[in-house]
């Protein structure tokens, strides 16, 4: 029988690796796990109480295709305490994960055959969805010269020749954590709409940003380390024509619960209203009503706890980057990601994590997941774990690369 063309997409490595590290786990050996960009602190407990109490009260049935009205509510308010930007709630459509609200996005804005432009390196799966769609992958090379983001020159050279339809972009970014400063954000928004091209910006590690007096916020915005104050992330959410992605899973640590939302310029939300309600008829029911309460300042002042230890862990393997081996590091402003050369070791970063994995019980992640070009000399940590056990892992890493020579 047929297997359908579109389906022929490669599997993310870090779900090998994961399997691997699991799997020698099983065999009892002891590994330490970070290769998966999932935090380890868990839901807030107003949360995880909210949850419990839609749980014993009543009928969880299906919600609107778009979300439930007060959950749109809350996430309209929270860009007005974070950003000052005003959302009409009408423009957000709930999802199932970001990376449903990835799918809802490709769909609406893109055609088979749309010229899609993708950071490299950058989330594998943008580029792999948006070749199950049918529509051509454009590469966007970022390097440390321009801090792993793109720049309005990379996009001119880039359409010289053909145009694009659309761009996706990440500020913080994975597997970099990098930027984009708000001048850049506001001159590529500003090319976007003069070209016609549809902005896809990935704001899921929003909130989660370091730096002087970064790190602490407050969910009433008083704090640096969330988007839109001080250094903290810039938002696409005042652009014409931009979709915006956010995310319940990073900032507020709600990985399994799988919600998110999408921003929509006003195009596009009867056309998303009609794909979200055949693809999953809603979003789940219990996690939007346990989400209502992200939005409390009790769970605004857990999801800090957690950035602050993350601002912890960042700095064990910032300061012993030397010891390592690693070499030029992509500046880590925010989500939880060292992205970094390993070459120097002798190996390829796919050779370099299996043989770290297996001698020494530390999981990292090849470059390869995150860049099929040039990710063979460059591996990605996770410290979105607490301070001893990024410190436990760096120590083993030092000594097993002091015993390659």
């Amino acid at each position: 029988m047929k297997v359908a063309a579109r389906s022929q997409v490669p599997p993310f490595a870090v779900m090998e690796v994961i399997a691997a590290a699991n799997a020698r786990r099983a065999a009892g050996a002891d590994v330490l796990n970070l290769c998966a960009g999932e935090p380890s602190g868990g839901a807030p407990a107003a949360v995880r109480e909210a949850a419990a109490a839609a749980l014993a009260g009543g009928s969880l049935g299906y919600t609107e295709a778009l979300g439930m009205p007060a959950l749109r509510a809350e996430i309209a308010a929270h860009y007005r305490r974070w950003y000052g930007v005003e959302v009409d709630p009408g423009s957000v459509a709930v999802t199932t994960g970001a990376s449903g609200g990835f799918v809802l996005a490709f769909l609406t804005a893109f055609d088979v055959g749309d010229r899609v432009a993708v950071v490299r390196p950058g989330y594998p799966a943008y580029r792999n969805l948006i070749t199950a769609l049918g529509c051509e992958v454009v590469d966007v090379p970022c390097g440390p010269e321009v801090r792993f983001q793109p720049t309005v020159e990379l996009l001119d050279a880039l359409v010289a020749d053909a145009p694009i339809d659309g761009l996706v972009l990440a500020g913080p970014a994975n597997p970099t954590g990098t930027l984009v400063e708000p001048a850049v954000l506001a001159a590529i928004a500003a090319w976007c709409e003069a070209h016609d091209v549809r902005l896809v910006s990935d704001e899921i590690y929003h909130g989660i940003t370091y730096g002087a007096g970064e790190v602490g916020s407050t969910g009433a915005g008083s704090g640096a380390a969330v988007s839109g104050h001080g250094a903290g992330a810039p938002t696409a959410a005042t652009s014409d024509g931009a979709l915006v992605v956010g995310s319940f899973s990073k900032y507020w640590a709600m990985t399994g619960w799988r919600l998110g939302w999408l921003l929509l310029p006003p195009d596009l939300v009867a056309p998303v209203d009609a794909l979200a309600g055949n693809l999953a008829l809603c979003p789940p029911t219990l996690s939007q009503h346990a989400a209502v309460a992200a939005f409390t300042p009790e769970a605004y002042a857990a999801a800090d706890a957690n950035v602050a230890t993350y601002a912890r862990s960042r700095a064990v393997v910032l300061d012993r980057l030397a010891e390592l081996g690693w070499r030029d590091p992509a500046p880590a402003d925010g989500a939880f990601y060292v992205y970094a050369d390993v070459s120097s070791s002798g190996l390829d970063s796919v050779t370099y994590c299996a043989r770290l994995l297996d001698e020494a019980g530390v999981a990292l992640t090849p470059g390869t997941d995150f860049d099929p070009v040039d990710g063979g000399t460059r591996v990605r940590l996770s410290f979105a774990t607490t301070p001893d056990v990024v410190a436990a892992a760096v120590d083993r890493i030092a000594g097993w690369r002091a015993g390659l020579g």
